[in-house]
């Protein structure tokens, strides 16, 4: 039985996080073959002191059907959006064939112009065995501490004997990929990427912001692609939750998404629902009016 936690439901402009309210709520995050099968959503039952539910990746077209079956609760969606996703199952010509040729053109350049930087070839290397993720993991360390993703919003790689313990398990059972991409024998970027099933999970990226200009992150994740389609081991890379260019960019497919939230309807809850729904909309009237920035600006 899936168990409830304490979770944050922020008030956020942007990555950043005014403040937020905690509630018990019961997190179910649907995977990508969920989100695709055509199967109804069943919530376990909670207990007296949980408030609710959390449910991401809820496809678009089943969230009528789940707030109806549970219309004694407050339904609330967090976010809408793309669940992109890469099929494997062809070749690596065919994977850039979906792309643009203006794109194509783009991503070969940016390779090509990576590579002479660096003596011509690209050292990108791959780690899968749990001898190789252990070395993988100091590394790309060295590269997430320098990244802005893990000096401004606590989404590094994570540098915790729990997760490593994690990554050595995945390893050992074949369901682990890292990759990294070096400059002069110095790591400049890095992927890490679990399986769940023939499902290659898009986990972490980050990259040495002294390098940005050259695209690196970039750059590793089209090789990174290449090996994967190569091997052959893998149907899907998925990429997760939310969306941005970097995903538009190298996806083939989507599923268009929601997180659902479902509380008590209880005074509080009431409240709290109001205030987030108010606080939403006013960040989306102020992006409407261009003012997303002048937002982000003072906030930091």
């Amino acid at each position: 039985m899936t168990s409830a936690m304490t979770l944050p439901l922020r008030f956020q402009v942007g990555a950043r996080t005014m403040f937020a309210v905690r509630r018990r709520l019961v997190r179910i995050g649907l995977s990508l073959d969920e989100a695709m099968a055509d199967r109804p959503i069943e919530l376990p039952p909670l207990e007296s002191a949980d408030h609710g539910y959390l449910v991401t990746s809820l496809p678009e077209t089943r969230l009528s059907g789940v707030v109806d079956l549970h219309a004694d609760m407050l339904g609330f969606v967090r976010q809408r959006y793309a669940r992109r996703y890469a099929d494997l199952s062809c070749s690596f010509d065919d994977y850039m064939a979906t792309f643009s040729g203006k794109s194509r053109s783009t991503l070969r350049r940016k390779v090509r112009k990576f590579a002479k930087l660096t003596g011509g070839t690209l050292d990108l290397r791959a780690y899968r065995t749990a001898d190789e993720i252990a070395e993988f993991q100091g590394l790309a360390r060295r590269v997430s501490a320098k990244t802005y993703q893990e000096k401004l919003l606590d989404a590094g790689l994570p540098d915790d004997p729990g997760f490593e313990a994690r990554m050595m398990r995945a390893a050992a059972r074949d369901a682990a990929r890292g990759w990294l991409l070096f400059a002069d024998n110095e790591p400049v970027s890095y992927l890490y990427a679990p399986a769940d099933g023939d499902t290659l999970i898009y986990a972490y990226l980050g990259y040495d912001p002294d390098w940005a200009r050259h695209s690196p992150g970039t750059v590793l994740q089209v090789e990174a692609m290449r090996q994967i389609i190569e091997e052959g081991r893998f149907r899907r890379f998925d990429f997760t939750e939310g969306d941005g260019q970097h995903k538009r960019q190298f996806a083939t497919g989507s599923v268009d998404c929601v997180d659902l939230l479902l509380l008590r309807r209880t005074l509080g809850n009431r409240v709290l629902v109001a205030a987030l729904k108010t606080f939403d909309a006013g960040i989306a009237f102020a992006k409407r009016l261009g003012l997303g920035g002048l937002a982000r600006r003072l906030t930091r």
